[in-house]
């Protein structure tokens, strides 16, 4: 057995439907059919990856554990979050690396947004 990557991540959010709104609408990801489990939630594709939105509180997130997207392209996604007045925490570069934007969701979840400045080794 050998793992071949990420199939999934769950956030906890406090509004399944606001959560929901920003994942879709500002960031683009897609809505995915979801079983009835027992509880609010979401499931969301972003390329072959996962994002499970569950609707259950679990108090106050972490302040520096987060998840990354990988992204194309940092300026685009700067004018998208413009666009929606959403204001990013930080925005920097790790020079020759990547570029890093740091956003909250609607339900505080720090979110990170990494295009990168290197190719990918294949």
């Amino acid at each position: 057995m050998q793992t071949l990557g990420i199939h999934h991540v769950s956030i906890n959010v406090n509004d399944v439907a606001e959560s929901e709104r920003f994942y879709c609408e500002v960031l683009g990801l897609e809505k995915l059919p979801r079983p009835d489990l027992g509880f609010a939630g979401a499931w969301l594709r972003t390329g072959q990856q996962e994002v499970h939105l569950l609707g259950k509180s679990s108090g106050a997130p972490l302040p520096e554990q987060h998840y990354a997207f990988l992204i194309s392209d940092a300026d685009e996604l700067l004018l998208r979050l413009a666009e929606h007045d959403i204001e990013p925490r930080s925005v920097g570069e790790i020079p020759g690396v990547c570029r890093q934007i740091f956003v909250h969701d609607p339900s505080g979840n720090l979110v990170e947004f990494n295009q990168r400045l290197i190719p990918e080794a294949t």
